[in-house]
């Protein structure tokens, strides 16, 4: 009996280094910006609570700027499927090139306020949009946060859609923000982060669209950017997702413990996202007036112009992402 115990016993431990041996020693996780912006956080720290929880067992190792893929966004999903990328934190707007029902987020207007955004991720529409994220090859764990997209710069106040005639717009690589923004009289131009920066810094393009966590963070109205209009047109939600052969190489006990440190960190990401922009918070965008920044609120007549402006877009984008699945969001929205 007491040999059998034995021989168990090392036959357990021989398993347990078998795991160990199955782990990489670092596993890589793209991302598009870094700390301190509120999407790098949310990486950093799903990497900080999955080294606190298995004891540095499991590694994973942020890479910003997305770098693993020369920096171009909207090659990451592609990526994380074929195993170039191990995990990632990634942004609904950069992988619908690829998953066409994330162009749901991208619908223009369709999320007034961040309990619309909440109903959509949080309820039966989210899982049905991780269904089909795994359906395509990446395993998603949780929800993060980018934020509500807010348009500025460094020419006129915008209140109304012509005065929007003529301006040079940078907008991310996702065709549905060229639909939109041309039928709002811009030119929109669509290039990565990388290039906007000296872009907007140069005058080469008037104004870009972004949250306004990534606008403080920047300092943009020292890029010319003195005008912001705060209209909440797009959301961009964030994934935590994991390379499919990757994920099945850990044990269902890592996959769980990796799942609820994607939970934990995408409630921080969250919170840190909204500090500031909230209903009772408006903290953030009095700094950014403090600054000498001109910040406009349209006024629900006002919003309602861009609405009809961009109305041919919304349906023509409903039909491409999936009637069915668009209704149930706008249900989920108008329950909220």
């Amino acid at each position: 009996m007491g040999k059998m115990l034995l021989i168990a016993a090392l036959a357990s431990l021989a398993a347990g280094s078998a795991v160990a041996q199955d782990l990489k020693d670092e596993y890589r996780v793209s991302t598009v910006l870094p700390a301190p912006f509120p999407w790098g956080q949310a990486a950093e720290k799903w990497a900080e609570l999955t080294a606190e929880r298995s004891d540095g067992r499991i590694n994973l190792k942020v890479y910003p700027g997305t770098q693993l893929v020369q920096g171009d966004q909207t090659r990451e999903f592609t990526a994380l499927r074929q195993g170039v990328i191990d995990m990632a934190v990634g942004s609904t707007i950069n992988w619908s090139p690829q998953v066409t029902e994330l162009n749901l987020f991208s619908l223009p207007f369709l999320m007034p306020d961040y309990a619309a955004m909440d109903a959509i991720t949080q309820g039966e529409v989210g899982e049905r949009i991780f269904d089909i994220v795994q359906q395509n090859g990446v395993v998603p764990l949780a929800w993060a946060e980018n934020g509500f997209r807010e348009v500025t710069n460094s020419k006129t106040e915008i209140r109304k859609p012509e005065d929007m005639q003529g301006l040079k717009l940078r907008v991310v690589g996702s065709p549905i923000y060229n639909d939109m923004f041309t039928a709002m009289g811009a030119n929109p131009t669509q290039m990565s982060w990388a290039d906007a920066q000296p872009a907007l810094t140069t005058g080469a393009v008037d104004g870009q669209e972004n949250p306004l966590t990534i606008y403080t963070t920047l300092n943009m109205q020292d890029l010319g950017q003195n005008n912001i209009t705060l209209w909440g047109y797009v959301a961009d939600p964030l994934i935590f997702a994991v390379n499919s052969q990757v994920w099945d190489s850990f044990s269902a006990d890592d996959q769980e413990l990796l799942r609820q440190a994607a939970v934990d960190a995408g409630a921080f990401g969250i919170e840190v996202a909204r500090k500031g922009l909230t209903e009772d918070d408006q903290s953030l965008i009095d700094e950014i007036r403090s600054k000498g920044v001109n910040v406009v609120t349209l006024t629900d007549d006002e919003k309602q112009a861009f609405k009809d402006a961009t109305a041919s877009v919304y349906e023509d984008w409903k039909q491409k992402i999936g009637p069915d699945l668009v209704d149930a969001a706008e249900e989920a929205v108008a329950n909220r």
